[in-house]
């Protein structure tokens, strides 16, 4: 139910953010044509009031305020000449000034290589350059760059000054024209429009964008820490069942690999029984909290090293312990059942340390186990109901491991025929009489594991013993020749001394 609900907030947050970004988008262009438009208007009514101030103070006035039956001329330097009025090279250029000083976004120039005497030179940048040598080839052609300069994106136009017969006219016979031999149709110079537009005009008027993107970081960054904290109760709820689960089958349910329908599956598998002997007495004997302690630590040692040897541990049923080999993993069946040999002797070898620890702290009479393993074909897989399943094992060969553990000795290990064939060539064992199991048809020849050769190819051999004045624990696998050394001696002097006794 969570995992829909968090799906159906996933996918309307999606369509929201569908929906959100061609709206916001059509906002801010209908903005952006509004604003570019109104800076235009506002842009050219400055030109516009710039050239009439211009036209009224300068030329009008010029004429009006000329001496009565003055004749009006078309001169260069009108303003020298009253009633005189300019010709258009020096209005573009006066308008030039007009423009460029009342505009802080638009600047017009009106530029040649040949001005007129007493007029400033223009120095022609690189743009200007080459768009008066592209003009004079195709003077049709305007050409236009735009670059960024900081904060702000700038715009240059720039069109050819075609001579017409006027202009030559004027400009060969005039005294301060620098060159006198014009022809209709040469590209004098440039005109030049430069417009500039500040960047933050432009972000600020993507207002719905900048609103969305908001919107859409905080939805997004909502969902990361809803699916992390998703992902972290969901971790935390796995990893608490799967101390519920062998390490093996959680792997394999949480992987897809498993199902977790109710379905089974016949496979050989070698089945491990183990049994506290004397259990009943030992909870009558010890406290219950000593003995919830102990039991604890003995399953957490045995577990431990259950899975270091590849086995499921299927179950915990009071003392006893069931783990099984071959699925949902297997190396093969004799692979599988050396396996399940060398983790009963580790166990064996590690509760005989176990037992000399619990004694130092005062248990008088600690945990001895007996082990049993039969290999065999068992149904394996999900049994119960649809709402409450076990991953377990069923078969009169899981109930025969369970019945070779009742006929062994404590802290011995006893296997079925079946198993000793398959680790022969690692363990020593002798043969019991036979028995009958109930379910079993056949007759059973139970085998007694004498000792069990780890991977190096070397026997495992432990002596444990306790008694008044006697507390021994000797695993002599793992003395190094130090070692060996000492506990040779020791015992050397504890044969001395029970020699002097008798």
């Amino acid at each position: 139910m969570a995992a829909m609900t968090s799906l159906r907030v996933i996918i309307g947050v999606v369509v929201l953010l569908l929906i959100g970004l061609p709206v916001a988008v059509w906002l801010d262009l209908r903005d952006v044509s509004a604003t570019a438009m109104l800076l235009q208007a506002n842009d050219f009514d400055s030109v516009i009031s710039g050239i009439r101030g211009y036209y009224a103070d300068k030329v009008v006035r010029n004429v009006l305020d000329a001496p009565a039956g003055t004749k009006v001329s078309v001169t260069p330097n009108f303003l020298h000449h009253p009633g005189a009025i300019p010709i258009p090279a020096t209005f573009s250029l006066a308008l030039g000034n007009v423009v460029s000083s009342g505009q802080s976004r638009v600047e017009y120039r009106f530029i040649s290589h040949f001005p007129f005497k007493g007029r400033p030179e223009h120095h022609f940048d690189a743009f200007e350059d080459a768009a008066l040598t592209a003009l004079q080839k195709s003077p049709k052609t305007p050409i236009s760059a735009v670059s960024w300069h900081g904060f702000s994106t700038q715009a240059r136009f720039a069109t050819p000054i075609i001579m017409g017969p006027t202009c030559v006219a004027c400009h060969n016979s005039d005294p301060d024209s620098p060159k006198r031999d014009w022809k209709v149709g040469d590209v004098r110079g440039i005109q030049e429009l430069v417009v500039t537009q500040p960047l933050a005009a432009n972000i600020f008027s993507f207002k719905f964008l900048v609103v969305y993107f908001i919107v859409a970081g905080l939805l997004g960054l909502g969902l990361i820490l809803s699916q992390y904290r998703q992902k972290t109760f969901l971790g935390s709820i796995s990893q608490k069942l799967s101390r519920y689960l062998s390490p093996q089958i959680y792997r394999s349910i949480f992987s897809g690999e498993t199902a977790t329908e109710i379905e089974t599956k016949r496979k050989k598998l070698t089945i491990f029984f183990s049994d506290i002997k004397d259990f009943t007495s030992s909870s009558e004997r010890l406290q219950p909290e000593t003995l919830t302690e102990l039991l604890n630590e003995y399953f957490t040692a045995m577990s431990i090293i259950a899975l270091k040897h590849g086995g499921t541990i299927d179950k915990f049923v009071g003392d006893a312990i069931l783990i099984f080999f071959g699925d949902p993993e297997t190396r093969g069946e004799a692979e599988d059942a050396k396996a399940a040999l060398r983790m009963a002797d580790e166990m064996q070898r590690k509760i005989a340390e176990l037992r000399v620890t619990w004694r130092k702290r005062g248990i008088e009479q600690p945990f001895h186990v007996r082990m049993g393993i039969n290999t065999g074909f068992c149904n394996v897989g999900n049994f119960g109901s649809a709402d409450r399943m076990d991953y377990t094992i069923i078969g009169a060969e899981a109930n025969l491991a369970a019945r070779l553990q009742t006929i062994a000795e404590p802290d011995t290990i006893v296997v079925s025929y079946e198993t000793y064939a398959l680790v022969r060539d690692i363990a020593h064992a002798r043969p019991l009489d036979p028995i009958h199991v109930k379910g079993i048809s056949r007759e059973v020849c139970p085998y007694a594991v004498e000792g069990v050769l780890d991977e190096t190819g070397a026997t495992s051999q432990i002596f444990s013993e306790h008694a008044t004045g006697l507390d021994l624990f000797l695993d002599v696998g793992m003395l190094d020749e130090q070692g060996a050394q000492r506990a040779r001696s020791l015992l050397q002097r504890a044969l001395d001394a029970l020699g002097k006794r008798t």
